[in-house]
C-alpha cells in the first residue's frame, strides 16, 4: 500500500496512461478503428490532457497512425482537427488562460498531489500547448496524402460557412464602393469586401478553420503570461502586439522572456509546419499551386500584425547569439561549457526557428504573391508590394540608420562567434551556431530587397568584414558536397555585392577582422578575395562548375577597382585564365567558354582602369603571352590536336604514384614569378628545364580543376614573333580536321559527352575580348625585352617602375563604360532557392522530433544515408538532388546558365 501511494505523486500514473494510449484499443488506434467519433466524445480529451512535452506527442502518435486513419476513417481526422482548433481558439478567449506558472518546487509537488487525489486544477496553458503539439504532428501527415489530400484539406480546413448577417445594414448598389488606402496596385481586392446585395439581404462568410488557426497562433505569439511578461498586460487585454525584444521597431525590451521562450518555440514550430505546405508540391507546380497558409500570412494580416511579427522574429534572431549581462553570460563564455552543460539551448533553438520562419515568409513568391514589375522595358524593376507579400514589402521599407546598424551588427556578431568556434586556439571550445545557413539566407534577402541596407553595408567600414566572412564560409563548405547549395548561395551574394561600385572601392583596403592563419594573405581585401576564389576553383575538381561563373563575374565586376595587386594574386588570375583556356576544358562543355570570356573581362578591367597601379598584373600577362596568342588563333582542329597530344601523358601520369596530393598542389600552385626572376639571363638548357617544370606545374593545376594538361607556358619572355607584332589574330588555314580528330570530337570531349563543332567554336571565339591584351603584349613586350637585355640595369625595381610608368591610352580602343553583371532572378532560381531554404529547415528538424520525417516531400529529393548524429543539425546532409543538389541535372544547368 505504501509503495502504491508513493507511485501517484511521483508521476508514474501519467506514464501508465501514456503507455495505454499507445498500446490499447481505446488509445490512438481508436482513431482508425471506430468510425464517426462524435465531437463531444471524451476520447478527444486525451489529446489535450495526456501529454507533457512535444516528445510525448511525437513518440505516442506516429505518422502511420494518422495515415491509417485518413484511409479507414477520414472523418475522425477531420473531427480531430476541428475539435483541436476550436479548443485552442476557445482557450485563448477563456479568462483562465494562460494558467499561472508554478514558481517553486513545492508548488509543483502540490500539483502532483492534487493529481493523485483527483482534484487537479485545470491547466489551460498545458491544454493550449498540447493543441499546438498535436496539430504539429498531424498536419504533415495530412499534407502528405496524395490524391484526395487536397480535397480533404480544402473541405476540412479551408471551407467557409456562409451565414446571414442580420445585424449588418442593407447595402445598396450605389454605396458599394471599395476604397484603397494603400499606394500599391488595386488589382487584388480585399477578401473582406462585402458581396453585392441580393434582394435586401446581406450574407457574410465565417472564417475557415485554417484561418482561425492562423489567427490563434498570431494571438498566442503575443499573449501576456504565455509568450510575453504578464506585467505588460493592460486591463483585461491579454493579447498585446508588442515586439518581443529590443531592436528594429523597439527601443526597450518588454521584460524577461526566458520563461516564455519555450512557448514561443512551440508556436513558431506549428506556424512553420503550416508554411511548409509548399514542400509537398513538386517544383513545376510551385508557382501555380500556392500554399494557402502562406498566402493568408503574407496578404491578409493587417499592417500592425505584419510589423510586430516581422520585428519580433528579426530582433530575436539578431539577439540570439549576442552576449548578455549576468552570471549566465559569464558561464556561457567559459571554454567547453556546452560539453559540461548538456541539453538543448533554448535561446539558440528559438533564434533558429525565428530565422526559419522569417526566411520562409520572405522567400514566398507563388501565385499572387509574386513581385510586381514596374517601369518600361529600359527601366524595368521588380519589387514586392503590400498586396503581394507584406513581409517582403516592409522589410524593403526599413531605412532608419539605427535599424540597419542593428541588423548588420547582429549578422557580424553571429558570424564572428561561428568563426571563433571553428578556428579558436582551442578547437571545439565554443559551441557552434546552429543557424548560420539561415542567417546567410536572411542576409541575402536583406541586400536583395532593401537597397538602403545594401548601400549601408557597402559604405560601412565593416564591408570588408562581411566579405571576409562570406568568403571564409565558402572556403569552409567547398569540400562538403551536401553543402554545395549553400556554396552557390554565397557565390550569388558575392556577385550581387560586386555589382556595386562601393564594393570594388572597399576592396582596395585591407581586411580589418582577425582572420584564421590559414586564410591570411598579404595585401588588400581584393588579394584575399582573389586567392580564396582561386582556392575554391582549383581544389574542387570541377564539382562546383555551376559556381564558377558567379565567382569569376564577381572578380570581373570588381576588377576596374583593383590596385597594387600582389605577385601572388596576379599569378593566380593568370593561372585561372590558363586553366579555362585549356582545350580539354574549353571544348568539354557548352558553357565553359563563358568562364574564359569573364576572365578576359577581369584583365580588361584592370588594363583600361588601373594599369599603372598593377605592375605585377601587367608582368604576369606578358609572361603568359603565348597563351593569349594561341587563343587568338584557336580553332576546333587545333584544340583537338592538343587534346590528342596530351592524352598519352595524362594516362601515364594518372597511373604513376604521386608524391603529394592533388589538392595540396592546387593550393600551392606555381611559384609566383617576379620581375627579378624574369630578369635573370637563362641559358638554353636552363630555359628548357624551366619550361618543363612550369609545364608540370600547370598539368597538376589542370588536374585539380578536372582538366587535362594545360598547354606549355614559357616562364621567360622570348623574342616576339611577327605574329605578336601585329598579326596575332590571323587564322591558320592549315588547321584542317583529319580522321582521328573527327573521331575524338564525335566521341565527346567532356564527361557529359558534349560534341564540339567548328561552328560552335566560331560562335564564341569571335566574341572573345582579346584586343586589349594583345595590344598590351605588342606594345610592351619588345620594350621589356630591350630593358632586360640592357647592360644598364635588370633589377626587378627597374622593371616594376617601367611597367608602372607606361601608358597605353594611345594604342587601346576607347574605354568602354562600366557595365557590371548583376545577378538576375529567374523562375528556376526562385524555385531553387525555395528548395534550398526548405531543405535546410527539413534537415534541422529531423532530430530530435522529426517533424516531417516519414512523409513524402516533393519539392526536393530526400536521400537517407547513414550519418553521424551531430551532422544532422549542422548540414543538409540528407537533402540532395532535384533543384537542390543535382549539379548535372537539366534544372541545375539551366539555373547556372540563367
Amino acid at each position: 500500500m505504501f509503495s502504491r501511494k508513493l507511485s501517484v505523486p511521483f508521476g508514474l500514473l501519467p506514464d501508465e496512461q501514456k503507455l495505454r494510449f499507445r498500446s490499447e484499443p481505446g488509445g490512438i488506434a481508436k482513431l482508425a478503428a471506430v468510425r464517426n467519433i462524435s465531437d463531444t466524445d471524451a476520447y478527444w480529451n486525451d489529446f489535450f490532457l495526456l501529454f507533457d512535452s512535444p516528445s510525448d506527442v511525437f513518440s505516442l502518435i506516429a505518422p502511420n497512425d494518422i495515415r491509417r486513419a485518413l484511409l479507414e476513417a477520414p472523418e475522425n481526422v477531420a473531427t480531430l482537427l476541428r475539435v483541436t482548433i476550436v479548443r485552442l481558439t476557445n482557450l485563448i478567449a477563456d479568462h483562465t488562460f494562460p494558467s499561472a506558472a508554478s514558481p517553486s518546487v513545492a508548488a509543483f509537488a502540490s500539483s502532483l498531489m492534487k493529481a493523485g487525489s483527483g482534484t487537479t486544477d485545470r491547466n489551460t496553458t498545458k491544454e493550449a500547448l498540447n493543441c499546438v503539439r498535436v496539430l504539429t504532428r498531424v498536419l504533415p501527415a495530412v499534407f502528405d496524402v496524395e490524391g484526395e489530400s487536397t480535397v480533404f484539406e480544402t473541405d476540412v480546413l479551408w471551407k467557409r460557412q456562409e451565414v446571414e448577417d442580420l445585424e449588418a445594414p442593407v447595402v445598396t448598389a450605389d454605396a458599394n464602393q471599395f476604397v484603397i488606402d494603400d499606394e500599391d496596385d488595386s488589382d487584388n481586392e480585399s477578401a473582406s469586401q462585402p458581396r453585392s446585395p441580393q434582394k435586401g439581404r446581406l450574407f457574410r462568410q465565417l472564417p475557415s478553420l485554417a484561418e482561425k488557426l492562423l489567427d490563434a497562433l498570431v494571438s498566442l505569439l503575443f499573449c501576456c503570461g504565455f509568450t510575453l511578461p504578464k506585467e505588460i498586460q493592460v486591463d483585461h487585454h491579454k493579447i498585446s502586439p508588442t515586439t518581443w525584444e529590443k531592436g528594429v521597431g523597439a527601443t526597450q525590451d518588454p521584460g524577461p522572456s526566458a520563461p516564455y521562450d519555450s512557448n514561443k518555440t512551440e508556436v513558431l514550430r506549428l506556424l512553420l509546419v503550416l508554411l511548409s505546405r509548399q514542400i509537398y508540391i513538386p517544383p513545376p507546380a510551385l508557382f501555380t499551386t500556392p500554399s494557402l497558409y502562406s498566402l493568408h500570412m503574407v496578404q491578409t494580416r493587417d499592417r500592425r500584425d505584419v510589423l510586430v511579427i516581422l520585428c519580433s522574429l528579426l530582433n530575436t534572431a539578431m539577439n540570439a547569439s549576442s552576449p548578455n549581462n549576468g552570471i549566465g553570460a559569464m558561464a556561457a563564455r567559459l571554454p567547453y561549457n556546452h560539453l559540461v552543460m548538456k541539453g538543448e539551448d533554448a535561446r539558440l533553438t528559438l533564434g533558429t526557428l525565428c530565422l526559419q520562419v522569417l526566411c520562409a515568409l520572405l522567400d514566398f513568391q507563388s501565385g499572387s504573391a509574386r513581385d510586381k514589375a514596374k517601369g518600361t522595358d529600359d527601366n524595368r524593376t521588380v519589387a514586392p508590394t503590400a498586396r503581394t507579400n507584406a513581409f517582403r514589402y516592409f522589410l524593403m521599407k526599413l531605412h532608419r540608420t539605427q535599424d540597419l546598424t542593428f541588423i548588420l551588427d547582429g549578422f557580424l556578431t553571429t558570424m564572428d562567434q561561428q568563426m571563433a568556434s571553428t578556428h579558436n586556439i582551442l578547437p571545439g571550445a565554443r559551441k557552434s551556431i546552429p543557424y548560420i545557413p539561415e542567417m546567410v539566407l536572411f542576409f541575402w534577402k536583406m541586400i536583395e530587397l532593401n537597397k538602403k541596407f545594401r548601400s549601408f553595408v557597402l559604405e560601412s567600414e565593416k564591408c570588408n568584414d562581411v566579405t571576409a566572412h562570406l568568403v571564409c564560409y565558402l572556403v569552409e563548405l567547398k569540400d562538403k558536397p551536401q553543402q554545395h547549395g549553400m556554396c552557390r548561395t554565397l557565390s550569388y551574394i558575392l556577385q550581387t555585392l560586386s555589382a556595386e561600385p562601393a564594393f570594388g572601392l572597399k576592396l582596395q583596403t585591407p581586411v580589418r577582422m582577425q582572420l584564421p592563419a590559414k586564410y591570411q594573405v598579404p595585401g588588400s581585401a581584393a588579394d584575399f578575395t582573389i586567392n580564396a576564389i582561386y582556392s575554391v576553383i582549383s581544389t574542387t575538381s570541377g564539382q562546383l562548375n555551376s559556381l564558377y561563373p558567379a565567382l569569376v563575374i564577381a572578380l570581373a565586376n570588381a576588377s576596374p577597382y583593383f590596385k597594387n595587386m600582389t605577385v601572388t594574386s596576379a599569378t593566380r588570375l593568370v593561372q585561372l585564365l590558363t586553366s579555362f583556356a585549356n582545350p580539354t576544358f574549353l571544348l568539354s562543355d557548352e558553357g565553359h567558354p563563358r568562364l574564359l570570356f569573364f576572365m578576359l573581362e577581369v584583365f580588361n578591367g584592370i588594363i583600361f582602369h588601373q594599369s599603372s597601379d598593377n605592375a605585377h598584373v601587367l608582368y604576369a600577362l606578358l609572361q603568359a603571352h603565348q597563351t593569349f596568342e594561341d587563343l587568338a588563333t584557336f580553332s576546333l582542329a587545333r584544340g583537338l590536336r592538343e587534346i590528342r597530344r596530351v592524352q598519352p601523358r595524362r594516362v601515364s601520369r594518372d597511373s604513376a604514384p604521386r608524391g603529394h596530393s592533388r589538392t595540396d598542389s592546387a593550393v600551392r600552385g606555381r611559384t609566383p614569378q617576379t620581375p627579378e626572376t624574369l630578369s635573370r639571363s637563362a641559358t638554353p638548357d636552363s630555359a628548357e628545364k624551366a619550361r618543363a617544370v612550369d609545364s608540370a606545374r600547370l598539368m597538376e593545376e589542370g588536374a585539380a580543376l578536372g582538366l587535362s594538361d594545360s598547354s606549355e607556358n614559357v616562364p621567360g619572355i622570348p623574342p616576339p614573333s611577327e605574329k605578336a607584332r601585329g598579326k596575332m589574330k590571323e587564322r591558320h588555314s592549315e588547321d584542317d580536321m583529319d580522321e582521328s580528330l573527327e573521331r575524338i570530337a564525335a566521341a565527346g570531349v567532356g564527361r557529359n559527352g558534349f560534341i564540339p563543332t567548328q561552328d560552335w567554336v566560331a560562335s564564341w571565339h569571335t566574341g572573345l575580348q582579346l584586343d586589349p591584351i594583345l595590344i598590351l603584349i605588342a606594345e610592351l613586350l619588345p620594350k621589356l625585352q630591350e630593358l632586360q637585355s640592357s647592360q644598364k640595369t635588370s633589377s626587378s625595381t627597374a622593371i616594376a617602375n617601367f611597367l608602372a610608368s607606361v601608358t597605353l591610352d594611345h594604342a587601346l580602343p576607347a574605354r568602354p563604360p562600366l557595365a557590371p553583371r548583376r545577378f538576375v532572378w529567374s523562375d528556376a532560381s526562385i524555385v531553387w532557392l525555395t528548395s534550398l531554404v526548405w531543405g535546410e529547415i527539413y534537415v534541422k528538424h529531423m532530430s530530435p522530433l522529426g517533424v516531417w520525417n516519414a512523409t513524402n516531400v516533393r519539392l526536393f529529393y530526400v536521400k537517407h544515408t547513414p550519418a553521424q548524429q551531430r551532422q544532422l543539425t549542422e548540414t543538409v546532409s540528407n537533402v540532395v538532388g532535384g533543384f537542390l543538389g543535382r549539379t548535372n541535372s537539366e534544372t541545375s544547368l539551366s539555373l547556372a546558365r540563367g
